[in-house]
Order: C-alpha cells, then structure tokens, then sequence
C-alpha cells in the first residue's frame, strides 16, 4: 500500500509542492516524502487509537473526503506539523501543502481501491498494512461486524457476524469478498 500512497503523493505533488514557491526546490522531495510517511502513519495511528469507525466511513464512502473530514483534518495538521518542523516551512506554506495533497490523494486511495476494474490496491491491502496487530486489526473487524449486517454479511440470519458467517464468506471469495461487500466492491 505504502507504494500506491507514495505514486499518489508523485502524481498530486506536482501542484502543490513543485510549483508551489513557498516550498524551496531543494526540497520537494523531501517534501513529498514527508507527504507519504505522514499519511501513512498517520492512518496507522488512527487505526491504532480506536478510530475504526472513522476509517470505515472513509473507506466505505460513507464520509466525505474534504476538511470537514475528522481523518483528513488529522493528516492535514500531523502533515503540516511535520513540514514546518522538518523543512522549516512557515505555517501558511505547509497547512496549504498539506490542505492541497490530503483531499487528493485520500480520495484517490479510496477510489482506486474501490475500483472493481483496478486490482492493484483493494480495501483488504489497506486495512492489512494500517492494523499492523491483531487488537487492531479486531477493533476494524468489529466496526465491519457492527455494519456488517447492513451489507448482507450475517450469512446465518442470527442478526450478528460470527466465525460461522465468515467461514461461509471465505469460501465465497475470502477476506477481499468479505471487505469488498462491506465497501461496496
């Protein structure tokens, strides 16, 4: 996934790094490289501090990925953060930096997940590489389970997701057919 994220920040990077004469050249790269880390981390750390719910909305399409976002409004200040202390930024040149990429390239992460005709990054990736352990990885599984019912995944009927309805979704199509149903894939 981090690879995905890092072409992402490439393609939106142009605009709001390279061209952009509050950051000085020297480094864009650097700046872009930050833009990667940040966001990765960052998503790392909300799925680490119980932001489960928050990551489904995300993902699931459900929320918007503007500033209004709780998640994009946590990347954006970690990102602007981390510009001003590593590169020397002023605050206006590294909140506009980090208000310009976030946006983009979460909505693009999602999209292109979401993308049944794109098969190079699915929802399952990005969860597996964000939950890192298993506490966390149970926290999302919850969320999924909380929402699951509404996605058809009580494959029982006995109004909860339990082991016996993800051994018959496994059979289906695995972990991916699990989380592709819960997002809509």
């Amino acid at each position: 996934m981090f690879e995905q994220l890092t072409q992402l920040v490439q393609q939106y990077g142009n605009a709001a790094v390279v061209n952009n004469d509050a950051v000085p050249n020297e480094h864009n790269d650097g700046v872009m490289n930050e833009a990667s880390n940040s966001i990765f981390d960052g998503l790392k750390k909300i799925a680490s501090e119980g932001g489960a719910e928050q990551l489904a909305g995300l993902f699931n399409g459900n929320s918007k990925i503007d500033s209004s976002n709780p998640v994009v409004q946590q990347l954006t200040q970690q990102l602007s953060g981390n510009l001003g202390s590593k590169f020397g930024l002023s605050n206006s040149a590294s909140s506009g930096v980090a208000a310009s990429l976030i946006p983009q390239i979460l909505s693009s992460l999602v999209n292109k997940a979401k993308d049944p005709n794109d098969n190079s990054l699915q929802i399952s990736d990005i969860i597996s590489s964000i939950s890192g352990n298993s506490g966390q990885a149970s926290n999302i599984m919850d969320t999924i389970s909380k929402y699951g019912t509404q996605f058809g995944l009580d494959q029982n009927g006995d109004g909860k997701i339990g082991v016996d309805d993800v051994a018959v979704i496994a059979k289906k199509g695995g972990l991916g057919g699990l989380l592709g149903r819960l997002f809509g894939k």
